[in-house]
């Protein structure tokens, strides 16, 4: 029996010995797995970030601060062309292919609900989700632009709006509202030189689309909701583009106005012949250079005219966004998140003076010596109260059944009632299309 017993109990020992090995074999494996995964972690990933011809040097500057942040992360800048509509075509071709040599791209605030219908972004909501990152501190305009059928496919990066100019050597307290606006270019028509009250943007293009937009808004009209319905029939846009009318039929504006884009009205701006003008941001360079302006030193911004809904401003500027088809979402999330933080739009301010849309930087001491607006509270207060156009992927297909319709009743060929009615059918069919 005492013999049984050790052989019994060496037995025991000897299994105890093998559990204890396993164990430390298991244990052995797993460092080596999490070895194995820090390792992945740090391994060096190559994504291409396309964008359009930056002579400022502010997309290299937040590349290299990028870079310096994700260390493992390395960033191949390609420079598209200058011109948008090229850019878009070129995204079209690549991305109508699947192909995966961009990761991430910026595009006009204008383009994210047509390419996530194309299936040529990647939706960015759990990735929000995942990092809480903070919609809230961006001026809701831009937020709206990237977003469609309740996802969001962008994220801004900088921003433009449209303001009303005038000429502070005339009046030192510009129009409020649109009424305001008429009675006031009517009385200081011819003051100063001046050989018009009022200038805009009338020409059947783009252009004169933003005018109606910010227009109509301002009287609580819209063209499309948040649901993809056609909302255009309305009291309020018939108003607003009855105003839109009136000013354009006015003898404060020049008589060839509906042939006015923004060059014509930086034109007669800097020469001297209005006293007030609605533009984009750019006309306050030229509004004081010396060389070019007959207005220098003597120009300032105002936010839009108000209706009876208040003020708002065509949205304009880009968001960044994810090939669909990239093979490194991951990492091209952490780049299209740094463009849109704080410190990669502050890089943007301070470097290319790009309008930042994280609001809590206009208060940012180095940025408010950034740009001569970046100070400026009446900046401020229109890029806040900015709105996006239709955000439709049929976008362009909108925006031509708008010039054409609204061209229309500021000729006086047709009254706005009958505009709002026809853009109505023709906007509901090409959706339904």
């Amino acid at each position: 029996m005492p013999q049984i017993k050790k052989i019994l109990l060496f037995g025991v020992l000897y299994l105890l010995v093998i559990f204890m090995v396993a164990c430390s074999g298991d244990n052995g494996s797993e460092t080596d797995s999490n070895e194995g995964n820090e390792s992945a972690s740090d391994e060096q990933v190559t994504i291409v970030y396309a964008t359009g011809v930056d002579t400022t040097g502010a997309t290299e500057s937040q590349i290299e601060a990028f870079e310096q942040e994700y260390p493992h992360i390395n960033v191949e800048y390609r420079e598209m062309p200058a011109d948008t509509g090229q850019q878009h075509d070129q995204y079209v071709t690549m991305f109508g292919s699947q192909s995966s040599e961009v990761d991430v791209y910026n595009g006009d605030i204008i383009w994210a609900a047509e390419f996530a219908q194309a299936n040529y972004a990647l939706e960015l909501d759990r990735f929000i989700e995942a990092d809480s990152f903070n919609l809230d501190n961006h001026f809701d305009g831009p937020i709206q632009a990237g977003n469609y059928n309740g996802r969001q496919w962008a994220l801004p990066i900088y921003m433009n709006a449209s303001f009303l100019y005038y000429r502070t050597d005339i009046t030192d307290t510009p129009p409020a509202t649109w009424d305001e606006l008429i009675e006031q270019a009517e009385e200081m028509q011819g003051e100063e030189g001046t050989e018009f009250g009022y200038l805009m943007q009338g020409s059947q293009y783009e252009g004169m689309v933003t005018n109606f937009i910010e227009i109509i808004a301002s009287y609580g009209g819209s063209v499309i909701d948040e649901n993809n319905n056609v909302v255009i029939n309305s009291p309020e846009t018939i108003k607003g583009l009855e105003k839109f009318a009136e000013i354009a039929q006015s003898d404060f504006v020049p008589g060839n106005i509906l042939n006015f884009q923004e060059i014509e009205t930086e034109n007669a701006w800097i020469a001297g012949d209005a006293v007030f003008a609605r533009n984009w941001t750019y006309m306050q360079s030229s509004s004081n250079d010396e060389a070019r302006s007959e207005v220098a030193g003597n120009v300032d911004i105002a936010p839009i005219p108000a209706g009876d809904e208040g003020s708002t401003s065509a949205l304009g500027g880009w968001m960044a966004m994810i090939n669909r088809y990239s093979e490194h979402p991951e990492e091209s999330w952490e780049l299209v998140k740094f463009l849109a933080s704080e410190e990669g739009q502050k890089k943007g301010a301070l470097e290319g003076a790009r309008a930042p849309t994280v609001e809590s930087l206009y208060n940012d001491p180095e940025v408010q010596e950034a740009g001569p607006l970046f100070s400026n509270p009446s900046f401020v207060e229109g890029l806040s109260v900015a709105v996006p156009r239709p955000v439709s992927p049929i976008y362009p297909e909108i925006s031509e059944i708008i010039q054409i319709e609204v061209s229309r009743v500021l000729t006086g060929e047709q009254t706005a009632e009958e505009a709002v009615e026809n853009m109505e059918a023709q906007l509901e069919a090409a959706l339904e299309e």
